[in-house]
């Protein structure tokens, strides 16, 4: 009888990469190539971790100086000759209550309240994270230390007692994030990562829509009322939480419609390579080098992580940016996921068709 290796033309080799049992055809090409892929975002994984939190140094930390008129531009002065502008003093203020209104409306990071019995006091805010405040009180102890005063600090906006360091934002936002690109991946791996046509795009926008409003609502609950984590603003947080997961999940879409699968990819790399790093959410900008501190307040993350602390703690106060900029990506993700589906609806209308035509018998 004879076996599948005996029915091919004499000198011909079996096709080993069909055969199920031979272990040619393992790993195929795109398979290396996904696999390059995968080891260039693990190591730009690693590059960006450790490079934004490796070293953290406090450079041009906002602050503000209440003193005495006739001391306070000297106090300015020296605070910002300080070596590596530790401190922005951005202006001086009468007296500590302006100082503290500065801090609420998340003007500045903290304040330097000069007293005229030779103590100070340092405000801080561990709401604004808690990185900010001890590195604040290094820069300025050290100050006090060499000019012979002695310096308390007040914590004006504290963290909730269940926010540990102020993280609880943070962490919050990345669930948030990591919930959008999924939720389009996932629709992406099921049904292809390009849409059809535009109603499938807009049905899948839609879906997109339905899981925001579901994660924001049921992020908000677990961080309070179940845990205790963050205090009020229920509705607020979980509408916020529903523009975070929409406007990552859209934008998502928008890279998969522009490049296919590859576009989860690059989704993973802006919000988890440079957004979680950035984002201000383990190391307040001020501590953060140059190029995560300048990138972080317009991708998902950061501008997430802002907008809850300034939702939760600080009344809502400088708000709108943060917002603006989840908005942007939410609508330009939307317009792009929708423009790909009807570009490629065109083109392959206007193609030849590519049937055989029949001959007649």
């Amino acid at each position: 009888m004879a076996t599948s290796e005996d029915t091919g033309a004499p000198g011909e080799r079996p096709d080993t990469a069909s055969d199920p049992s031979s272990p040619a055809g393992a790993v195929t090409t795109r398979a290396v190539l996904l696999i390059i892929g995968v080891l260039t975002l693990q190591l730009a994984f690693v590059l960006s971790y450790v490079g934004a939190f490796h070293n953290p140094v406090p450079r041009d930390i906002p602050i503000a100086v209440a003193a005495p008129e006739q001391q306070r531009q000297q106090i300015v002065g020296q605070l910002e000759d300080l070596p590596g502008s530790p401190l922005d003093p951005v202006r001086g203020v009468d007296d500590a209550d302006a100082a503290r209104d500065l801090i609420e409306r998340r003007e500045v990071d903290g304040a330097l309240v000069v007293g005229g019995d030779g103590t100070d006091t340092l405000l801080v805010t561990t709401a604004a994270g808690g990185a900010l405040a001890p590195a604040l009180e290094r820069v300025l102890g050290a100050v006090a230390r060499e000019t012979g005063r002695e310096l308390r600090t007040e914590d004006v906006v504290p963290a909730d007692a269940g926010d540990n360091n102020g993280l609880t934002p943070f962490y919050l936002v990345v669930g948030w994030c990591v919930g959008g690109y999924l939720c389009a991946a996932v629709m992406a791996v099921s049904a292809g990562a390009h849409p059809s046509n535009p109603p499938r795009a807009v049905v899948r926008l839609a879906v997109l829509a339905i899981c925001a409003v579901a994660s924001g609502i049921g992020g908000m609950l677990i961080v309070d009322p179940v845990l205790g984590a963050l205090p009020g603003s229920p509705i607020a947080l979980a509408a916020l939480g529903a523009l975070l997961v929409f406007a990552t999940g859209a934008a998502t879409m928008a890279l998969q419609g522009l490049v296919g699968v590859v576009g989860v990819g690059l989704a993973i790399a802006l919000v988890v390579v440079l957004g979680n790093p950035s984002s201000g959410g383990a190391y307040a900008p001020p501590l953060l080098p140059p190029f995560w501190r300048d990138i972080g307040p317009f991708l998902p993350p950061g501008a997430g992580t802002s907008a809850v602390r300034s939702l939760v703690y600080f009344d809502g106060n400088a708000i709108g940016g943060p917002l603006l900029v989840l908005i942007l990506w939410a609508v330009v993700g939307v317009v792009i996921a929708v423009g790909a589906a009807v570009l490629r609806t065109t083109l392959r209308a206007g193609a030849p068709s590519s049937r055989r035509v029949r001959r007649p018998s």
